[in-house]
C-alpha cells in the first residue's frame, strides 16, 4: 500500500460516502471472528500492506491466541522468524514471538494497529447493534476506487473513491448550491489492492472484494483482539444478573408475604 495521506483542497459540503454493509461474522453481540478469514487477512497484510504500513502495537505471539488467527506455536515462531526486527543497537535480528510487528516503512503511512477503531461505517442506532463499522469502512474504502466521473477535470489530483468523503473535490462536480453531485471524494492513496494480489493458501478466490473484507477483518482483530472474550463475558454477566434479579424477586416475596394483606381483607376494607 502507498501512503494513507488525506487529500488537500477541501471545499464546504462534503459528499456522502457509499459504505457497504459486508455483514462480517463478528458483527453484533453474538458474532465472533472467523479464524480462516483472519489468516487470509494476515496473508494480505504480510504480502501487500506491510510494504508501507506497520502494526507496532501487535505482538507476533498474539497470532496464536484462541479467538484470533489461532496459528499453531510452530507457525507463530516461523512467522516471527521471517521478520527482521531492530536489535536495539542499530542493527537487526531474527524476530521471536514476543517481538512486535514493525513500524510503518513510509514516513506518512499511518500505523494500522488501531485503524478499525479510528474509522466508522455505521450511523445512528445501527451502532448499538453492529458497532462502529470500522471494518465495513475499511473494506468499502479498499474496494471503492472508481473511474473519475465525467464532471471531474482530467488533471484533478488524486484517485476517486466512493467511500472516502473527506478528500479533495473538484468544483465542477458540485451543483449550483455547492452540494456534491457524486458520492465520495478524491484520495491521495492509490488503490492498494486490485484483486489477485495474493494466492490464498486455503484456495479462496482472491477477488478484490474478498481481499478487502479479509484485510478489514484482520485489522478489526488487531484493534479488538479480545472482542470474542469480551462478548462472552458480557453475555455471561447479563445471564447472571437476570438469574440474580429473579432470586431477589422470589426472596422478596417470601420475606414480605406474611405482612401483605390478603385480597379478601382488602375487599372487606372497601
Amino acid at each position: 500500500m502507498k501512503r494513507l495521506a488525506l487529500a488537500l483542497m477541501l471545499l464546504p459540503g462534503l459528499a456522502a460516502a457509499e459504505v457497504t454493509d459486508f455483514s462480517f461474522s463478528f458483527d453484533g453481540p453474538f458474532g465472533s471472528y472467523d479464524r480462516n478469514q483472519l489468516q487470509r487477512g494476515l496473508q494480505v497484510y504480510t504480502q501487500v500492506c506491510a510494504n508501507c504500513h506497520g502494526l507496532e502495537y501487535v505482538a507476533f505471539r498474539s497470532l496464536a491466541d484462541v479467538g484470533g488467527a489461532a496459528l499453531s506455536e510452530d507457525q507463530t515462531r516461523a512467522y516471527a522468524a521471517g521478520v527482521e526486527v531492530p536489535d536495539g543497537a542499530g542493527g537487526f535480528r531474527t524476530g521471536i514471538p514476543t517481538d512486535y510487528f514493525l513500524q510503518s516503512a513510509e514516513e506518512h503511512a499511518p500505523d494500522l494497529s488501531l485503524m478499525a477503531k479510528a474509522r466508522t461505517g455505521h450511523a445512528g442506532f445501527e451502532r448499538l447493534w453492529r458497532g462502529m463499522g470500522g471494518a465495513d469502512y475499511i473494506a468499502s474504502y479498499i474496494a471503492g476506487y472508481r473511474e473519475a466521473p465525467a464532471c471531474a477535470p482530467a488533471d484533478f489530483p488524486g484517485f476517486y473513491n466512493i467511500a472516502f468523503e473527506s478528500g479533495g473535490f473538484p468544483p465542477a462536480c458540485r451543483d449550483g448550491d455547492g452540494n456534491p453531485t457524486v458520492p465520495g471524494s478524491w484520495t491521495q492513496m492509490e488503490p492498494p489492492l486490485i484483486g489477485d494480489d495474493v494466492t490464498y493458501e486455503d484456495g479462496t478466490p482472491a477477488t478484490l472484494t474478498q481481499e478487502a473484507q479479509d484485510i478489514a477483518a484482520f485489522l478489526m482483530w488487531t484493534a479488538e483482539p479480545k472482542q470474542d472474550q469480551r462478548k462472552t463475558f458480557g453475555l455471561t454477566a447479563v445471564g447472571f444478573l437476570a438469574v440474580l434479579a429473579w432470586l431477589l424477586f422470589m426472596v422478596n416475596r417470601q420475606i414480605w408475604a406474611p405482612y401483605r394483606p390478603s385480597r379478601a381483607a382488602k375487599d372487606e376494607d372497601w
